[in-house]
């Protein structure tokens, strides 16, 4: 979700999403929440963070407070570490409803506290 909100308002930033356990198709509950705002992820992958850990990077931003703690080194150059941290609604229980709410509010989360960054990333390279 956090890849896709960041793509949608930021299009001029090369962006990667990736976890440290990755399920093997993405979740549904995400796509429908995702849709409800009006972004398609349906042919987004789940990818290993593994995949790119050599890679070059301005910003590594973990998410998942599980991700904080279990992701590898990079041995690529990373200019900045950031964690933005967020329940996983994928550990959600409950009804469908329920579990609904959670992958909104998360959703809602995540929104908000990426394009809070993204702006004040943005005004700064600007001064």
């Amino acid at each position: 979700m956090a890849e896709a909100f960041v793509k949608f308002y930021y299009p001029e930033f090369e962006v990667y999403s990736a976890g440290t356990n990755p399920a093997k198709e993405i979740n549904p509950y995400a796509v429908r929440v995702m849709n409800e705002v009006g972004i398609d992820i349906s042919k987004q992958y789940p990818k290993s963070v593994d995949n790119f850990i050599n890679d070059e990077f301005d910003y590594v931003i973990t998410c998942c407070d599980g991700a904080k703690e279990n992701c590898p080194v990079f041995t690529g150059k990373v200019k900045n570490r950031v964690h933005i941290g967020f329940i996983d609604p994928a550990e959600a229980k409950g009804s469908e409803d329920e579990i609904l709410d959670v992958f909104r509010t998360v959703r809602d989360e995540i929104k908000i506290q990426f394009k809070s960054f993204f702006d004040n990333l943005k005004v700064n390279k600007n001064k």
